[in-house]
């Protein structure tokens, strides 16, 4: 059972701690919040401290209450708190901020030289293989108009960074991103192709925050797979599918006693 530790206890870090703390694959040791706050554990779980990260020495902390992992929902500022215990204690990274600057990353591509850390604006299962799709539609058909468009609650400020990765992924402007944001809806993101005759779009709806809980539990399964370095959900997807294709090719090979039956005609 892997030991982890959950950074941000925002409504997003709320979901992840309840599907983490809920996996029998994991064990939530702690969850750390910029600021103080009223709650003292996670809801249903009194065993699982909700801590501040202001009033807490995280040297003597890991000293008491180890973990194999940490998963970051915070803010992009946080990893400058956690980052050189995660380095020094080679402690597993997934975080899914989608704010990070540029020198951020490059931090972050530093730390992967000493752990496993795995980078992903949206951490949805669901969002990562509509990326994949896009992709591969957009190299198969350059010449079709696309646009992407991008809907969520009302309170969120900034244009979404998967909106983002997605005009960057397939080389679009920034005016080829249409941001909507109505009432709570949690996260809606849809890639339209224009062909001659015919349209594609591709959609993904977040419909509880606890998508980004199951996507935090499917990267850390698969990163623990993996050697040390820095990865994109883009990299845990592709060796997934590759060795499904593998599996699904052995499947289809003759037997041995068909194979040389074969070869005797």
């Amino acid at each position: 059972m892997l030991k982890v530790g959950l950074m941000g206890y925002g409504k997003a870090g709320q979901a992840v701690a309840r599907v983490l703390a809920e996996d029998p694959r994991y064990e939530l040791c702690w969850v750390f919040r910029h600021r103080a706050c009223a709650e003292t554990m996670v809801e249903g779980h009194p065993h699982i401290p909700v801590c501040s990260m202001q009033s807490t020495d995280l040297d003597q902390w890991l000293n008491e209450h180890p973990v194999d992992a940490v998963v970051d929902f915070s803010n992009a500022e946080a990893v400058r708190w956690y980052g050189e215990q995660i380095k020094v204690r080679q402690i597993m990274l997934v975080t899914a901020i989608s704010s990070y600057s540029d020198a951020q990353l490059d931090d972050l591509k530093t730390l992967g030289k000493a752990t496993r850390v795995l980078c992903s604006p949206n951490i949805t299962l669901g969002i990562n293989f509509l990326l994949m799709a896009a992709k591969l539609l957009r190299g198969i058909a350059p010449f079709a108009d696309v646009e992407v468009v991008e809907q969520h609650f009302r309170e969120k400020p900034e244009v979404s960074g998967t909106a983002r990765k997605l005009a960057q992924s397939l080389n679009l402007e920034d005016e080829k991103v249409t941001s909507l944001r109505v009432g709570g809806i949690v996260g809606h993101h849809e890639v339209i192709f224009g062909f001659p005759h015919q349209t594609v779009r591709l959609i993904h709806d977040s419909i509880r925050r606890e998508a980004f809980g199951t996507g935090a539990a499917y990267a850390l399964q698969e990163l623990s797979h993996c050697s040390t370095g820095f990865y994109t959900f883009d990299d845990l997807l592709l060796s997934s599918i590759r060795a499904q294709l593998l599996r699904e090719s052995a499947s289809d090979l003759p037997t041995g006693g068909q194979t040389a039956a074969s070869s005797s005609r």
